[in-house]
This record gives structure tokens, sequence and C-alpha cells, in this order.
């Protein structure tokens, strides 16, 4: 009996009171046509309730996110199909979808009765202005009466997942005659193959043959060092996302680092690039395409608790090939700890972000930016996501120079912090 006074509406608990108020006044007067209709204000409702109560509709949900992947600011669209698999025809039905609280409200629709092996198919969109990942469902269906008097709510299962990635800035291509960066166009250099003085070795793992030990480099760098018998510099990369909270501070500078991560990530795998993602914890391991990691990772990633890079560049050690790394606030034996990751000839770029307008943090900045280029890296500085694009053209002029080419953003920033 309670489950049926919880399935009323307002209509049908007013039409209760009335009927009940009916009732009690037949009684008293006494007059009983009052009391029948008290009665039947009372039955009413309460049949209605057991009615759609008892009502076996069997109804499947089917539903769809296109696309599953959408960057921050661009709509998505949810497509949900309704079929009743009963041979009873629904009656009228309220659907209301559970939106999580960033993507909006909840939206609801009026569907008025599905026929047997009939269904209805509704869309809605949302449009997601933070990064992350959002689980949208289940549906939830309201069956009513005709008479707006009972009003049951069923919940499916099933659920959709959007994936909302950081905002992609489009970067332009280097110029053919500068590839300081690789280019595909020109095909991959074997290192290995280039002659004993240009081996880009690498540090001994177990199971490496002892045939492959490169003893020049072992003596220089005092670990035991093995050749790279197909190293590919042109073509590969390694890009180094440095996600500590000390080094960003605010939101906004880490939401930067991300955004940059993202926007040349997706630039390097439309390049045709064997690229790997990396962090201040190491490398991320790869789920699929390198774009499908990143873009997966960069979704739900959040400030680290790290104080320094050690396993980050550990990792770039190992993985050799080129080197971009996006860096926040660094200390000068940070970015000397970090300009020894790069091995050989391999080029190595570097995006420092400025985590406010501090002299603190641009003094700070504009001597990791000279420990980095005077170790052979290209160096440019990024306030803002509108800077972006111009700090990655600056990073290839000049590039046919090789990896020195060039003033880095980081020379001229230390002038102005002398400056000042």
């Amino acid at each position: 009996m309670r489950k049926l006074f919880g399935a009323l509406t307002t209509r049908g608990r007013c039409f209760v009171a009335a009927g009940l108020a009916a009732a009690a006044c037949g009684l008293l007067i006494p007059e009983p046509d009052l009391l029948r209709v008290g009665l039947l204000l009372v039955v009413l409702p309460l049949l209605s309730a057991f009615g759609a109560g008892r009502a076996r509709y069997r109804l499947s949900c089917v539903r769809r996110v296109t696309p599953a992947r959408v960057p921050a600011g661009q709509p998505a669209e949810l497509t949900i199909r309704l079929a009743n698999v009963s041979r009873l025809r629904t009656g009228l039905l309220l659907a209301e979808d559970t939106v999580p609280y960033a993507l909006g409200s909840r939206p609801r629709f009026v569907l008025y009765g599905i026929g047997s092996a009939g269904s209805k198919e509704f869309r809605y969109q949302v449009r997601p202005d933070t990064r992350g990942r959002y689980t949208i469902g289940p549906l939830q269906v309201r069956v009513a009466d005709s008479f707006g008097l009972v009003s049951i709510t069923r919940s499916f299962t099933s659920t959709s997942t959007l994936i909302v990635t950081p905002r992609i800035i489009p970067l332009s291509r280097p110029p053919i005659a500068g590839n300081w960066l690789g280019d595909s166009e020109h095909g991959r250099r074997s290192i290995a193959a280039s002659g004993e003085d240009d081996v880009a070795p690498r540090a001994y793992q177990t199971g490496d043959s002892l045939h492959r030990v490169h003893w020049r480099s072992t003596a220089r760098y005092g670990e035991l060092m093995v050749r790279r018998e197909e190293q590919y510099w042109r073509n590969t990369a390694s890009l180094f996302l440095d996600t500590r909270r000390s080094a960003h501070g605010l939101a906004v500078s880490f939401e930067l680092a991300v955004t940059a991560a993202a926007s040349i990530g997706v630039h390097l795998a439309g390049e045709g690039f064997d690229a790997r993602l990396m962090t201040d914890l190491g490398e991320v391991p790869r789920q699929g395409t390198f774009r499908d990691t990143l873009l997966d990772t960069l979704a739900v990633i959040r400030p680290s608790r790290e104080s320094g890079l050690t396993l980050g560049i550990d990792a770039l050690a190992t993985a050799g090939g080129q080197i971009i790394a996006i860096l926040g606030l660094l200390t000068a034996g940070q970015a000397r700890q970090l300009a020894e990751a790069r091995r050989g000839t391999a080029p190595a770029i570097a995006l420092l972000l400025v985590p406010g307008d501090h002299e603190y943090s641009q003094a700070a900045t504009a001597a990791a930016a000279q420990v980095l280029a005077a170790a052979g890296w290209r160096v440019a500085t990024v306030t803002d996501s509108a800077r972006l694009a111009a700090a990655w053209q600056e990073l290839h002029r000049g590039s046919a120079g090789g990896p020195g080419a060039g003033v880095p953003d980081g020379a001229a920033l230390a002038g102005r912090a002398a400056e000042g």
C-alpha cells in the first residue's frame, strides 16, 4: 500500500484527499451520493497506481555518443533509442537522462506511447568546457497513466562514456628546408649505421648482448652503455610533460601545459612520428595508438605531488629519439639533469611555461632556459595558449643550422629579467 501511495502524483494525492473529505461529509450529513463520489475519488487513483505497477512493459535502451572523444568546448551528441519489446502498448512515458553537473541540466522528453515492437529515438547535445571522463546515464523512464494520477519511475543500467580532451591548438608544419625535428619525406636515418662517432648509445638493460657494449660511451658516462642497432631519431620522439604541482602553482599554468602537450602530440601523430608520452612519474603505457593514449591520458591527468624529475628523466634517457619537453618552473640543477637526458645528436626542444608574473618565476625560467640552450637544446617560453603556435614556429626558425641554431627565447627572457 505504501508503494501505491508513493506512486501517486500531486494530482492523484489531491484526488485521494478530496475523496476522503467528501466521504467523511457524506457520512456526517448523511448524503449517500456524496459518499459515492468520495469513494470514487479515492478508488480511482489507487486503481491507476495498481494498474501502472502491474503493467509489464519490456523496454530496451540503446545509447550512442558521437563523437566519443571531443575537445573541450566542442559539442557531442547523445542518441537514445527506446524500443518496446512487449506485446502491450505503453502509456505516456516521461524520459530523463542522468547528466553530470559539468555537462549541463538533465534533458527531459515526453513519449506519447510506444506500440508493440515499436521504438522511439531522441537526441540531445552537450558542450563540455572542462576536460575529463564523464559518465552519462542511466536513463530514467517514468510511466504515467492517462489521467496523470500516477507516475512510476524505472531506470536502465546502460551508460555512455564521454572523454573530453584538452583544447587542441593547430600547429603549423615546419618548412621542409629546415627539418630539425625530422621529416618523414626525407626518410629515416639509422644512427648505428653512420659510423662509430655517430653512435647514440643507451644504458645497458638486462638481456642485452655484451657484444653491443660501447666502451667509449661507458667510460664517458660512468655506466655500462650499449649501441642502438636501429635508432631512428628523425621519426621517433619522446613527449615529456612536467605535471608537478610545485612546478605550476596556479591551475591555469597546469592547464596550459596539458593543452600544449595535447596540441604537440596530435601534431606529431599527424606527421607520422612514432612517439611516446612521458611525465615526471615515468613513461605512460601505450593503449592502442599514440594519439589515443595521449588524448585519453591528458583528459584525466592531474598535478602530481612529485618534487623532482628523476623518474621522468630516467625514462627519457632510455627511450632515445628526439625530445620535446613541456616544463613548468625548473631549478638550474633540474635543468642540467634534464639536459643530460639527451643522447648523441638527437634533437631536443623545450617549452618553458612561466607560472605567473613574479620576478622569481621569470628569473628561474630564464636560468633554466640558459642551461638548456647551452646544452644544445632549442628553447621557447610560453605565457598563455595564444602564444603556443608562435612559440612552435620559433623553435623551428633557423633549424637548418641544427639544434643550436638561433637565439632561444630563454636568452631574451634572461635579458628582460636582468633589466628588471
